[in-house]
């Protein structure tokens, strides 16, 4: 059953998912171009974007329900078809879990979930406990949070023993407080169920955290997967160090300046610097002496907006009690500067 967590068959000669030149266009524009990836199981890998990058499509793609023009999707070495190939469209293994989803209205929890039920009463009440809802099972739907009929979505969903799930935006609209529960939920699927996911999210703590690599798309097309701290540290261009943080984008006679601080070769027209990566150091040491223009206390941090001759930054630092108007000194660490 899915849930065999310590199973370690891997394919040998094959992927878990294969995406080969998948490309659609929608209003004579590329919605998606040329997409290829792989995805190996038990591998979490997060897609970001902007709001229009493609993100959904491509995981409709993924899930069978969306027919792309060219390109083919396999998974586990099998091709994966559209609507145009097969009546009901969506794969049996690979689940799908949108935004928009829907529960039947005034039904209880437990008449939902036992329609779609395909495990042991077993199988069944461990599916519950780690989606967190053995105490919604006697509710009926319209009592429900938006929270816990997500969950309770997810659950119907898994019903069906997928081995594969594809997650859209799973924690958008949900307060603190569900959305730290849901976010344990999906840690679990892949520990206690061995459920591989694919995650979309807009906020960069839930992918950065979370997922063995990003992929990053932008305008249907990919232009960066890798690691969480190299997509962070090293993004490909400004669109994507956007995505993932504040960060400071320094150019002109600036990238002297600041290339000369942290003691390497300028290399490019500009310079990508996180907040957290420029250090308050004191007079004694060597740095950059800049002006306090504006502070912001935010409990752990404090952030500082310093003026320097041609240009401003912001800098990040758990030194608190600096005013406007204090003379500070700037240092900055080679390995923490980026150029584009």
């Amino acid at each position: 059953m899915f849930w065999r967590f310590t199973e370690t068959l891997f394919f040998d000669c094959m992927s878990l998912l294969r995406v080969s030149e998948v490309s659609l266009q929608e209003n004579n524009k590329f919605a998606l171009k040329d997409i290829r990836f792989t995805l190996e199981k038990f591998q979490k890998l997060a897609i970001a974007g902007e709001t229009g990058a493609g993100k959904s499509t491509l995981l409709q793609i993924v899930a069978g329900l969306i027919q792309p023009e060219t390109g083919e999707v396999y998974f586990e070495d099998k091709l994966v078809r559209g609507p145009a190939d097969k009546l009901v469209p969506g794969h049996p293994a690979i689940a799908y879990l949108s935004q928009q989803f829907e529960l039947p209205q005034f039904l209880r929890v437990e008449q939902v979930l036992r329609y779609a039920n395909k495990l042991s009463a077993e199988q069944a009440r461990t599916l519950y406990d780690v989606c967190r809802i053995n105490h919604l099972i006697a509710r009926k739907t319209n009592q429900l949070s938006g929270g816990e009929r997500q969950r309770i979505a997810l659950a119907k969903l898994l019903l069906a023993s997928p081995t594969l799930l594809l997650l859209d935006e799973p924690y958008s609209n949900l307060d603190r407080v569900h959305k730290n529960i849901l976010k344990s939920v999906i840690h679990d699927l892949g520990e206690k169920l061995g459920i591989t996911c694919i995650l979309i999210s807009h906020d960069p703590h839930d992918t950065l955290s979370w997922a063995d690599e990003i992929m990053v798309l932008k305008a249907g097309q990919i232009i960066q997967r890798g690691k969480p701290a190299q997509i962070y540290r090293q993004p490909a261009d400004e669109y994507t160090a956007a995505l993932f943080g504040d960060y400071n984008l320094i150019t002109g006679e600036q990238v002297a300046v600041f290339s000369k601080l942290a003691g390497v070769e300028a290399k490019g027209e500009s310079i990508v610097i996180r907040p957290e990566d420029l250090k308050i150091t004191s007079g004694e040491n060597p740095g950059l002496s800049g002006k306090v223009i504006e502070a912001r206390f935010f409990g752990s941090y404090s952030e500082l907006h310093v003026a320097f001759a041609d240009t401003t930054v912001v800098l990040k630092t758990d030194t608190h009690g600096i005013e406007p108007g204090a003379e500070v000194r700037v240092a900055l660490a080679p390995e923490a500067m980026w150029f584009l």
